[in-house]
């Protein structure tokens, strides 16, 4: 059974394949040309077109204090319906990514892809044989991008079962052949994804079948501070990041005695504060708050 930050590092490398940062972004709006998954959404992409989006949309509307609940609800009839037009609607998109900096709709993605995904994949993982932290890695990327189960079926067939050939040389032909099956696709837009196998073989070629942190999986280092984080990295983005978190660092630098509006929208006001704290403190002054910021700050 994986431990706790097993479990985080296990996930984050798929977050990563998702939306480029292992942290994940909830806020993350796709539309791949080619992909019949159409629409997608959150920290790992569910998709219009498996229904999955209006399901999650749907948990979200109904959760108490969401806040663009109003705004996304007249939407879940076109979700149901898995409606290919909703795909370049801007008013939705605008509303999705407004959502994704709202704290309740953390929680609900949280909860949404451990039951449609993580949980579906261990059970899987066991039913195989795989327990180890970088098989049940593939075992999730393989729930999430799809076709997991035919994959595995293939290299047992090929290869042996994981019994015969034992997990570690398994799980390796099971990479070899989701790359294969990947770099062959009949989808173009799934043809470039081979990029996560091959990020697969560097970490099997490394032997760290635990996960042991820290490790890099194309170039993003996952270590302990990444994965024990509660709160997003805060920076100055075109559409203000909102949230409890963000009032939660402008309360701490009111109280260091900075001049910032606490109204949980990181505005240039906030970023021009944490400037301010990051020279004060002997820090590279970036305007953002990363792991080190947050500590200083003691949030």
């Amino acid at each position: 059974m994986l431990d706790e930050l097993q479990t985080k590092a296990a996930q984050a490398i798929v977050v990563l394949f998702e939306t480029g940062n292992p942290r994940g972004d909830y806020s993350a709006v796709t539309v791949i040309p080619g992909d019949t998954g159409h629409l997608t959404y959150g920290r790992l992409q569910t998709t219009l077109g498996s229904e999955n989006l209006f399901h999650l949309i749907d948990q979200y509307c109904a959760a108490a204090a969401a806040r663009l609940s109003a705004g996304l609800a007249p939407y879940l009839p076109r979700l149901k319906a898995r409606d290919p037009t909703l795909d370049h609607d801007a008013a939705l998109r605008t509303l999705l990514e407004d959502a994704g900096e709202d704290p309740v709709m953390h929680a609900v993605q949280d909860a949404f892809f451990d039951a449609s995904y993580w949980r579906p994949c261990l059970n899987a993982a066991a039913r195989t044989g795989v327990t180890t932290a970088l098989g049940t890695s593939t075992v999730f990327d393989g729930f999430i991008q799809g076709s997991w189960g035919r994959i595995a079926e293939m290299t047992t067939q090929r290869h042996g079962t994981l019994a015969a050939l034992g997990e570690e040389t398994w799980v390796a032909r099971y990479v070899d052949e989701r790359r294969q099956w990947l770099a062959t696709h009949d989808r173009a837009d799934l043809r470039p994804t081979v990029y996560r196998m091959d990020a697969y073989h560097e970490v099997v070629a490394t032997g760290n079948w635990s996960l042991a942190l820290p490790f890099t999986v194309r170039g993003a280092v996952i270590d302990d501070p990444l994965l024990r984080a509660g709160m997003r990295t805060l920076e100055l983005r075109p559409r203000l990041m909102r949230g409890d978190d963000v009032r939660v660092v402008q309360r701490a630098l009111a109280g260091a005695g900075l001049p910032v509006d606490i109204d949980g929208a990181y505005g240039p006001g906030t970023k021009a504060a944490v400037e301010e704290f990051q020279r004060h403190h002997g820090r590279p002054v970036t305007g953002v708050v990363d792991t080190a910021t947050r500590a200083a700050l003691a949030v």
